[in-house]
């Protein structure tokens, strides 16, 4: 199967959507069968090869029984949870720090209505919006790598 329908570019209004940066999205491939029966079963397999082919590269190894009264000098979450933790970490009172964890889900919950004022896909086109992604990227950044820091030197990531 191939597109169904092809566009008409000598439409004025077509060409005008397009010159605006709307309606690529109009005319395409059907994802019935193209993506359900071919792209998708593909990309399972592929991810499924790859988890497989990391075990066997490298095996999670059983370590030494845990011992809850040997409790080391500097506790550190799963990676993925070391923006947050410098965020506990570094603010003195504890529940603004619970605050501002909580604010992170409510700012993602916000996106949805957010993105719907501007009528644009094209990142260029977004200023706003992805200056906030980008500062926020770089502020995630920054408080994840100051999480393996000591508490004196997290914020400044050593530099200075």
């Amino acid at each position: 199967m191939s597109t169904q329908k092809k566009p008409d570019l000598s439409d004025p209004v077509l060409r005008a959507k397009l010159a605006k940066g709307m309606g690529h999205n109009y005319y395409g491939e059907p994802a019935w069968p193209n993506d359900l029966l071919y792209v998708f079963p593909v990309v399972i397999l592929a991810t499924i090869a790859l988890c497989v082919g990391l075990a066997i590269l490298d095996p999670a190894m059983v370590g030494e029984p845990a011992n809850p009264f040997a409790t080391p000098l500097e506790i550190l979450p799963e990676w993925y949870l070391w923006p947050v933790f410098q965020i506990l970490r570094v603010v003195p009172n504890k529940l603004l720090g619970i605050a501002a964890m909580a604010a992170i889900p409510a700012g993602l919950i916000l996106v949805p209505f957010i993105e719907g004022v501007n009528k644009f896909q094209n990142p260029f086109r977004r200023p706003l919006a992805t200056t906030v992604f980008l500062f926020g990227t770089l502020v995630t950044l920054w408080l994840g790598i100051g999480a393996i820091f000591p508490i004196d030197k997290s914020l400044t990531l050593g530099l200075f």
